[in-house]
């Protein structure tokens, strides 16, 4: 019984702490665990990332079927190349719905349907720790249509023969 009530406690301090954080902090939190350095930071899928650059943009494309090829964005405060320009709303509907300001939808890897479950204080987080970012000047080339060559390496899905994604 006594370590059922000591678990029980360190559980509710844990999450004090967790609820305790400040915004910016949190936000760093999320978006350490949520990945979001391996498709938006140069070098990563070379073994070095460059944390100079830290979520200023990819330097490596996915080829997502039939789609085409996208390259993880800038994700830093630039207002040339970043995020920048964008509302807090617009950081968070493209984080939630997949939907950019300009209508477009984000390409299928990224998992905007599981941040979609954010709950609001940690999607607000995340905002905050993006806009808390030293603004990188770097325009990632793209999207890219199936047929189009892009200037970057591409990382790319082959299913097997006669097997459909579904």
């Amino acid at each position: 019984m006594r370590l059922i009530v000591v678990t029980v406690l360190a559980a509710v301090l844990l999450l004090g702490v967790a609820q305790a954080q400040e915004p910016v902090e949190r936000g760093k939190y999320i978006a350490t665990i949520g990945g979001c350095l391996d498709c938006h930071t140069p070098g990563y899928f070379f073994g070095n990332p460059d944390m100079t650059r830290y979520l200023g943009g990819s330097d490596v494309g996915f080829k997502v079927g039939e789609l085409g090829i996208f390259v993880g964005p800038n994700l830093t405060p630039d207002k040339e190349t970043g995020l920048g320009n964008w509302s807090d709303a617009q950081i968070e509907k493209a984080l939630t719905t997949g939907e950019r300001p300009d209508g477009r939808i984000l390409a299928p890897i990224m998992p905007w349907r599981a941040l979609a479950h954010l709950t609001k204080p940690d999607l607000a987080a995340l905002v905050a720790y993006l806009r808390s970012l030293p603004p990188i000047s770097h325009k990632v080339p793209g999207p890219f249509g199936p047929n189009e060559k892009p200037p970057v390496f591409v990382m790319q899905l082959t299913a097997p023969e006669g097997v459909a994604p579904k």
